[in-house]
């Protein structure tokens, strides 16, 4: 059996904006139904609000989101969840990096740590917190 765990983001109005920016770092493809497209409107100013959405690249790389309608409780949180991006190839994951980092605070920065050659923390502009890193030989 095999599985595969991907990051779900939840945001309030703000899934498209997320997840083609994310493509724009990433690459692959962008999958977005509106609540609109699912027939499932309950306000009618969410209608374009994204209901489901995905980016996946050849490379790996997926992620999902949705916008939580308001009619839902939401609270983003105090750093609620990290997304990871381990890699191989420096120059790749430091252009990952260069992408996220439009609009972004710099947790820590993208340099050598003790556990990996290159390593570094950033929030986006969404407020979602990514680790990238190299993985480490073993």
């Amino acid at each position: 059996m095999s599985i595969t765990t991907t990051p779900h983001l939840n945001f309030r109005g703000q899934a498209k904006e997320a997840l083609t920016f994310y493509q724009s770092v990433f690459g692959g493809e962008i999958t977005i139904v509106t609540y609109k497209d699912a027939h499932a409107v309950q306000i009618e100013q969410e209608a374009d609000q994204v209901m489901w959405g995905q980016v996946i690249s050849r490379d790996g790389f997926h992620i999902m989101a949705y916008d939580v309608p308001s009619s839902l409780a939401y609270n983003e949180g105090i750093i609620p969840v990290f997304v990871s991006v381990s890699g191989s190839d420096a120059a790749e994951l430091k252009d990952y990096w260069a992408g996220l980092s439009e609009g972004a605070e710099i947790v820590h920065p993208l340099s050598p740590s003790g556990w990996s050659p290159l390593y570094g923390m950033i929030r986006d502009r969404f407020g979602i917190t990514w680790v990238l890193d190299i993985k480490a030989s073993d």
